[in-house]
């Protein structure tokens, strides 16, 4: 796990988004997840341009997001656009 993402602030985030802290497979706090884990790495390279693992990584997680908010849109229109307005992404 990477030095940023705590156990108490996967659980945070599970906690607010996801229902519980246990339910790490719900849709919501695994978007939110990928969203908190996309802007810490977005942040790091802004220091560090040339960090191209940590590049890979990014794209790879906006690839991971970008299928999993497809599958919500397609499962549940109204927690879609709720989940949006609240993490603040696809504007």
């Amino acid at each position: 796990m990477p030095v940023y993402l705590t156990e108490e602030k996967k659980n945070e985030i599970f906690a607010e988004y996801g229902g519980s802290a246990s339910n790490t497979g719900s849709i919501e706090g695994q978007i939110a997840l990928f969203t908190f884990r996309i802007k810490a790495l977005s942040e790091h390279l802004k220091t560090n341009k040339h960090d191209n693992s940590c590049k890979r990584t990014l794209l790879s997680l906006v690839g991971k997001r970008k299928r999993v908010l497809k599958y919500l849109h397609d499962r549940d229109i109204q927690k879609y656009r709720d989940l949006i307005d609240k993490l603040g992404i696809r504007k």
